[in-house]
């Protein structure tokens, strides 16, 4: 592909991912899969000559617990990951020393950012594996009056949700700007619990809901980073509100 197709540039975006479900039933897979895509897309770059490469790691590659919060930059060697996700995690976490490593080794300009939980018009809404939001919308969709919305874990862990737009429009930008050993973090300010972002979904489905959770599987409280370094980086950014990101997800998916 590479020989056929020399490109100027590779953003590396694949992976396996799923939901906190997913990533703890099947760890094994997660890590297999997303080491040899890596392995495969990094190496193969390099040996084509390809001189400019930009990864995708994971807001979840950084520690599952950290001393301040919001988490930077420097912070991602600093403890293991989540044990919901802790093959995912350390799959992304590897991808950033590869690349360090490409670096340091061959002076190639690669570089790695590290995007929040993404969502968005076509996401993957499988209720057993996809991320909360597209689930919680593959939910939602079903409801009538007067049902109940059963979801997992307690509703009080904390997520920054990155419009899968906003994402778009911020790539090519690194491709441009971002030349250091920096995974920078891709992130809005805004950071909602499980539970806020359900109530702001029902809320434009104009039904009486009631929201019940399962406490099972809620995985890390908190894991927001900052963003001040990609700020820094391409400039200032308005991102997309979770209210009005869900709103166009959710057209898209069932229009109102």
């Amino acid at each position: 592909m590479y020989a056929d197709i020399q490109p100027e540039a590779v953003v590396h975006l694949a992976g396996r991912v799923g939901g906190i479900k997913d990533n703890s039933s099947n760890q094994v897979e997660f890590f297999e899969q997303n080491v040899v895509m890596n392995l495969n897309v990094v190496a193969g770059a390099h040996q084509a000559g390809v001189p400019r490469l930009l990864g995708a790691l994971s807001t979840c590659a950084f520690p599952d617990v950290v001393s301040k919060y919001p988490f930077t930059e420097d912070e991602i060697f600093d403890g293991p990951c989540a044990t919901t996700n802790f093959a995912y995690g350390y799959s992304k976490r590897l991808l950033h020393a590869l690349i360090l490593a490409y670096r340091s080794q061959h002076k190639v300009d690669y570089s790695t950012f590290s995007p929040s939980n993404v969502y968005g018009p076509g996401d993957h809404f499988d209720t057993d594996t996809s991320h909360f939001v597209p689930a919680l919308i593959s939910k939602a969709a079903k409801l009538k009056d007067g049902d109940t919305l059963e979801l997992w874990g307690t509703g009080a862990p904390l997520r920054q949700q990155l419009y899968v737009e906003d994402l778009c429009q911020i790539i090519p930008l690194l491709l441009t700007h971002h030349h250091s050993d920096d995974p920078i973090i891709v992130a809005p300010n805004e950071n909602l619990s499980i539970d806020e972002m359900a109530k702001i979904l029902i809320s434009h489905l104009n039904i009486d809901v009631k929201i019940v959770y399962n406490n099972q599987l809620d995985g890390q409280h908190r894991k927001d980073g900052a963003n001040a370094l990609l700020l820094q980086t391409i400039g200032d950014y308005n991102f997309t509100s979770f209210d009005s990101g869900i709103k166009q997800t959710y057209n898209w998916y069932r229009p109102f």
